[in-house]
């Protein structure tokens, strides 16, 4: 009888094709991982998990329609979530603090995937989290340390829904158009919109551009 274990099932996200063949590259040299499904953004990588089964789930931060981080929020609510890894351009503990707040079991930089992809993957796989050599900071330790002992951390400053009402006018949608997106009334999206502006001291859509930028909504 054989003992040899299946290849974990992986799912790959990310905006751009070559993107995903490199890491699909990487991954598929290991005789432990295999990539049986990709997105290309976050929202579809969501509808993706409704049809396949995956250990799994390597979501780029920054995409459009859903970010990565967004779509880790959303997969942690369901029943049995896969183990999620955030791939990122940017060396940002902003960033990488958020990703382990929504559930995420470490985070790589696309810089250097080629050395460290792997063993995050397999850290994930077994239930560790994965901290990136540039996030050794005190800062970073600190928070790890306190997640740990399952102190309450600072809460995000915008809501999940805030969150992608910003994104998508930071992506240049209309209001009309951002209701119809997010299947909400347009009054809702101007009130989310005030909310937004008030809560981060903030006059106009080129601020929250700036702001979305920052925080991982959109690449710039």
């Amino acid at each position: 009888m054989s003992t040899e274990r299946a290849a974990a099932r992986i799912l790959l996200a990310d905006d751009h094709a070559l993107v995903r063949r490199g890491v699909r590259m990487i991954l598929e040299q290991e005789p432990d991982l295999v990539v049986v499904a990709e997105a290309g953004d976050g929202a579809e990588a969501v509808q993706l998990l409704r049809t396949t089964e995956v250990d799994l789930v390597i979501l780029d931060v920054a995409m459009p329609r859903m970010t990565g981080l967004q779509a880790a929020r959303e997969i942690a609510r369901r029943r049995e979530p896969p183990r999620m890894l955030m791939l990122s351009m940017h060396d940002n503990e902003q960033y990488f603090f958020e990703s382990l707040r929504v559930g995420a079991s470490g985070y790589v930089l696309k810089s250097v995937a080629d050395r460290d992809l792997v063993d995050a993957c397999r850290a994930a796989l077994r239930g560790d989290s994965f901290l990136y050599p540039g996030a050794e900071s005190t800062l970073v330790r600190d928070y790890l340390e306190r997640l740990r002992r399952g102190e309450k951390l600072p809460s995000a400053v915008l809501t999940p829904r805030e969150d992608e009402v910003v994104k998508l006018i930071a992506e240049g949608y209309l209001t009309r158009e951002i209701a119809g997106e997010l299947g909400i009334s347009p009054k809702t999206v101007e009130r989310h919109r005030e909310n937004v502006l008030a809560k981060l001291g903030m006059r106009d859509r080129t601020e929250l551009t700036r702001y979305a930028v920052r925080v991982g909504l959109i690449e710039p």
